[in-house]
C-alpha cells in the first residue's frame, strides 16, 4: 500500500483533550453520501449516541469509542479514519468493499461533556455487560446484536503511569486481547484477536519501537471486550497512552490511525493467518512506573519537596479546556525503579527555576 501522508489525513478542526458531540458534529454532517450517520439512542441527560456507518462489505467491525467520557484520544484518531476513508483513495475503495465499519465516536456523552470515567449516573459503563441498567450500556448491546460483527474495536485512553515491561519508555499504545474465561484460555476467537493485534503491532514498531505494551488479561465478564469474547467475537482493546511531552496526544492519535488502518487491512487482506499468537505474547506487560515529575535529590529545607519526589498531573476541566494540575503521587506499590516523564534535579538551579515558575510548589496537595 502506498505511504500515507498523515498530514493530509489530520482533522486540525479537532483538537486537545475534551472532546464532545459539539466538537465533532460539523464534521460528521460534512461526510460525503457513502457514510451512513443516524441516532441510535440517548444518554441518561437524552442526549443523542450516534453511528456511522461506511462501506457494504460482508466483513463487518464495530467500533466504539469514549466509553469512558474522558478518554478521547481514540475518538480523534476515529475522525482521522473516517477522513481518510472519504478521500476515496484505492485503499479506501477497497475497504468500502469488503468492509462494513460501523463506528460509535462517544458512547458516553455526558461523561464526555463532564470529563469524567462514568456517565450521567456514576456508572462505569465498561462495568455493566452484564445487568445493563444503563442505557448507554444498552445502546452498544442492541448495536452488537443488530449488526452481527465479526471484529470488535473497544477504544480506550490509558493512565500516563505505564511503562513497556520494566523499560523506561512510556507505554504509548497497549493492546489486549480480552479473556472469555477465568482460566484465560485461548478460544479461537480470542486467537483471531492476538493474531491481529500481533500485526497492528508490526506496524507500530515502525513508528514507535519499544513503545507498545500488553494490558492486564485478568478476567471480568462485566467488561464488555470479555463480554464479547464471551460471545466469540474477536474484540481487541486499545489503549491509547503517553509520548513524550504529548500530554493533549495529538501524536498518540495518529499511532492510533495506523492501527486501525492497519487492522483494518489485515482483515481485508486476510493476512491475518501471517501473524502469531507468539508475536502477541512476545509485546511486553505493561507496567506501572512511571510519573508525570521524578524529582530527585529532595531539599531537606522544603518540607513540601522532601516528602515529595513523585508529581503527577491531575486532569481538571476549566472552561471548555483540560488543565494539568500538578499534585503528589504516591504509589500503591512502589516499583523497584521510578520513571519521569519529566526529570528534575533539585541541585540544578534551572531545575529549580521551573518548579518556582510553574507553580508546583504552591499548587502540591
Amino acid at each position: 500500500m502506498k505511504a500515507i501522508d498523515y498530514s493530509q489525513i489530520y482533522v486540525s478542526s479537532i483538537q486537545g483533550r475534551y472532546i464532545t458531540y459539539d466538537h465533532l458534529n460539523k464534521f460528521i454532517s460534512g461526510l460525503s453520501k457513502s457514510f451512513k450517520v443516524i441516532t441510535i439512542g440517548k444518554s441518561v441527560r437524552n442526549e443523542s449516541i450516534k453511528s456511522i456507518t461506511f462501506g457494504n462489505g460482508p466483513t463487518r467491525i464495530l467500533m466504539w469509542s469514549q466509553m469512558h467520557g474522558n478518554e478521547s484520544t481514540t475518538t480523534k484518531a476515529v475522525i482521522d479514519l473516517l477522513n481518510y476513508l472519504q478521500h476515496e483513495t484505492v485503499n479506501a475503495l477497497e475497504i468500502a468493499k469488503e468492509c462494513t465499519l460501523k463506528i460509535i465516536p462517544i458512547l458516553n456523552p455526558d461523561g464526555a461533556r463532564d470529563y469524567t470515567r462514568v456517565n450521567a449516573k456514576g456508572i462505569d459503563l465498561n462495568r455493566d455487560a452484564q445487568e445493563l441498567t444503563q442505557p448507554e450500556s444498552r445502546i452498544l448491546k442492541k448495536e452488537y446484536d443488530s449488526f452481527h460483527p465479526d471484529f470488535c474495536f473497544n477504544l480506550h485512553d490509558q493512565r500516563t503511569i505505564f511503562n513497556v515491561g520494566k523499560t523506561n519508555k512510556p507505554a504509548t499504545v497497549s493492546f489486549l486481547a480480552p479473556a472469555f474465561d477465568v482460566e484465560r484460555n485461548n478460544s479461537p476467537s480470542r486467537k483471531l484477536s492476538m493474531q491481529l493485534i500481533a500485526a497492528m503491532n508490526s506496524k507500530l514498531k515502525e513508528l514507535i519501537p519499544g513503545q507498545v505494551g500488553r494490558y492486564d488479561d485478568g478476567f471480568n465478564a462485566n467488561c464488555v471486550g470479555d463480554a464479547f469474547q464471551m460471545r466469540e467475537t474477536p474484540t481487541i482493546l486499545f489503549e491509547a497512552g503517553h509520548y513524550h511531552e504529548d500530554y493533549e496526544r495529538e501524536k498518540t492519535r495518529e499511532f492510533i490511525f495506523h492501527a486501525l488502518l492497519k487492522g483494518i487491512n489485515t482483515i481485508i487482506l486476510n493476512e491475518i493467518e501471517n501473524y502469531t499468537i507468539e508475536q502477541y505474547l512476545a509485546i511486553p506487560e505493561n507496567g506501572k512506573q512511571f510519573v508525570d515529575i521524578l524529582i530527585k535529590n529532595p531539599m531537606d529545607t522544603n518540607e513540601v519537596l522532601k516528602s515529595t519526589s513523585s508529581v503527577q498531573y491531575k486532569e481538571v476541566l476549566k472552561d471548555g479546556k483540560i488543565v494539568f494540575s500538578p499534585t503528589k503521587h504516591i504509589f500503591e506499590t512502589t516499583p523497584l525503579e521510578i520513571f519521569g516523564h519529566k526529570i528534575l534535579n533539585l541541585e540544578v538551579k534551572e531545575d529549580i527555576e521551573w518548579l518556582e515558575n510553574n507553580k508546583i510548589l504552591k499548587l502540591l496537595d
